[in-house]
């Protein structure tokens, strides 16, 4: 059996138990359908199937990164963050503190701390 189509196989598989598992919990009152709570939910699903695809087929990472950055995009997007490169969202999500001027833009560069404060 090649491997990609394994891959492929247990990638379908994982996400149809997932989409079963959550069909099961609504169907028995466990959870009861919220359509802004759970889009979030089969979203993860996919990225829990495209996971499984990536690491069997490494032919699928550029795809995979693609999706995720885009993901990211709009989750900054939401948080009121102009991204123009998707590629800057991986560099963002590292970063701690954002330093920026009055209009929220960085314009030379180069920051110089004028005054610094500690807590106790």
């Amino acid at each position: 059996m090649d491997i990609s189509k394994f891959g492929l196989g247990c990638a379908v598989f994982a996400l149809v138990a997932m989409f079963l598992r959550f069909g099961i919990e609504v169907a028995a009152d466990v959870t009861e359908f919220d359509e802004s709570k759970h889009v979030m939910e089969f979203v993860d699903y996919c990225l829990v199937a495209i996971t499984v695809l990536v690491v069997a087929i490494p032919e699928g990472l550029p795809l995979a990164v693609t999706i995720s950055l885009a993901y990211s995009v709009q989750k900054m997007q939401k948080e009121n963050n102009l991204v123009k490169r998707m590629h800057a969202c991986e560099t963002m999500g590292g970063a701690d503190m954002i330093c920026s001027d009055k209009t929220g833009t960085l314009t030379t560069n180069d920051m110089v701390i004028v005054k610094f404060m500690v807590n106790n």
